[in-house]
């Protein structure tokens, strides 16, 4: 009789069984909850009675938001392709009483449009941008909810035109509503930035759907690579000491980021696929590919990370007698997110009174960190990033399921609330001269503005 195999060796992986690690995570996030109080501000903020106003002019659009929702989740399109998201963003803007501008900054895709009280002066009054985006994912479409990133934006710049239209003294100051395209693989915000998209504003707010609402949380910086190993082709049985084996580095560059990943620090991440590594086994491997994502928290721990991957694959090249062509950074590299605490608990406080208990920093586990380029505005202006909740909690950004959520009534109520969040932060900074300052000292204590476009040099 033959042995009966057990079933705990060798057996495949079950794509529908829950993770036990997401479950301790899940278990850990609930209890911090608990444990934590509310976000509060210090600050004042606009007057209640402006708030009261701003709240019933962002319902008074919500079936706008709903719309433009569901209309680019049924459009999904990719980096630099959101033709249809673009203009249906600045067609809801012009429908407001904007004059959007579209393919400004150097980008087809790009929207802006600005609104500024009566007497605006830039040397006296402050400028604040809310952020919008709308790109998709290849394949899966808005699995990372910027529709309803793009829906929030749209509500918060029309809510505070109502309300300068209804009073024209309810605030001294500009907004600039910026349509942002490709962050989905790419920088987008930071080809913007450098095009000047980000020059004499005071602040810039969006926020991002997530299976939670979030006040702050851990945002990755990122860079990628792409090495290229070059050796020389033989015969694989009869001259093989004629050649230099290309993808021996490929494979031992990759055992040796494997090994690196013991002594990184938890959060770092690195990710590498070999894209490139011959065509038969009779022939040794002339050439081989890799492509790698670095993330790490902190601009200086990327800098360092970087570094030790660039030993690995130049090590590996050494090993196997080949050259190594490293390029770094085909698209801008990503900043990690620089949150403004001060400026976020306005954020939090006007989600208070949606209904919604935005978790404060540190509640939820910085291990579950994916990457922005709004990290690489953060670090040239003050900032927020605060995540609402459009799906179940433990629903991974970018997969099917949060693709779905990102079309459900959860998302429809989402685009509402987060329109007035982001409608209020922006409202509380442009009335309220000591949350201005606040704002302001925590950036310049935090170490100011970055050269971000020389960081990496």
């Amino acid at each position: 009789m033959a042995p009966v195999p057990d079933p705990h060796l060798g057996s495949a992986p079950d794509p529908n069984a829950p993770s036990p690690y997401l479950a301790v995570l899940e278990q850990q996030t609930a209890r911090r909850a608990a444990a934590s109080s509310p976000v509060t501000s210090p600050h004042d903020g606009a007057p209640s009675p402006q708030h009261d106003a701003l709240e019933a002019h962002v319902e008074a659009v919500a079936d706008d938001l709903r719309t433009l929702v569901h209309d680019l989740h049924a459009h999904p399109e990719t980096a630099y392709e959101e033709h249809h998201a673009a203009a249906a963003f600045a067609a809801l803007l012009a429908r407001h009483g904007y004059d959007p501008q579209v393919g400004v900054h150097g980008l087809p895709t790009a929207v802006r449009a600005e609104l500024a009280s009566p007497g605006f002066d830039p040397d006296r009054h402050r400028t604040v941008a809310v952020l919008g985006e709308y790109d998709a994912l290849p394949e899966i479409g808005h699995a990372c909810g910027h529709n309803v990133i793009a829906a929030t934006a749209v509500g918060a710049a029309v809510a505070l035109r109502r309300l300068l239209d209804a009073d024209p003294d309810a605030f001294e100051g500009r907004v600039v509503v910026l349509g942002t395209p490709a962050e989905e693989g790419h920088t987008g915000k930071e080809h913007l930035a450098r095009a000047g998209a980000f020059d004499g504003l005071d602040a810039a707010v969006m926020c991002h759907p997530y299976g939670a609402d979030v006040a702050d949380q851990v945002w990755l910086g990122r860079r990628v690579a792409t090495a290229t190993w070059t050796g020389l082709p033989a015969h694989a049985s009869a001259q093989p000491f004629c050649g230099r084996n290309a993808l021996d580095a490929a494979s031992l560059a990759y055992q040796g980021i494997g090994l690196l990943r013991q002594q990184v620090p938890p959060v770092d991440r690195v990710h590498a696929v070999i894209t490139e590594g011959g065509t038969r086994p009779s022939v040794i491997p002339a050439t081989a590919r890799m492509d790698l994502y670095v993330r790490s928290p902190h601009p200086e721990t990327l800098v360092d990370l970087s570094r030790r991957v660039e030993d690995v694959l130049r090590g590996a090249a050494l090993m196997a007698g080949v050259d190594l062509d490293l390029q770094w950074d085909e698209h801008p590299p990503s900043l990690p997110v620089r949150t403004n605490e001060a400026l976020t608990a306005r954020w939090a406080l006007a989600q208070q009174r949606r209904g919604r208990s935005p978790y404060p920093a540190g509640v939820v586990s910085e291990t579950l960190a994916a990457s922005t380029d709004f990290g690489n505005v953060s670090y040239r202006l003050p900032g927020i990033h605060p995540l609402v909740k459009v799906a179940e909690p433990g629903t991974a950004l970018h997969t099917p399921e949060f693709a779905a959520a990102s079309a459900s009534p959860e998302a429809e109520r989402a685009a509402v609330d987060g329109a007035y969040g982001l409608a209020c932060a922006a409202l509380d900074l442009l009335v309220d001269d000591d949350l201005a300052a606040a704002v302001r000292h925590e950036f310049e204590e935090s170490g100011g503005a970055v050269d971000v476009a020389r960081y990496f040099d």
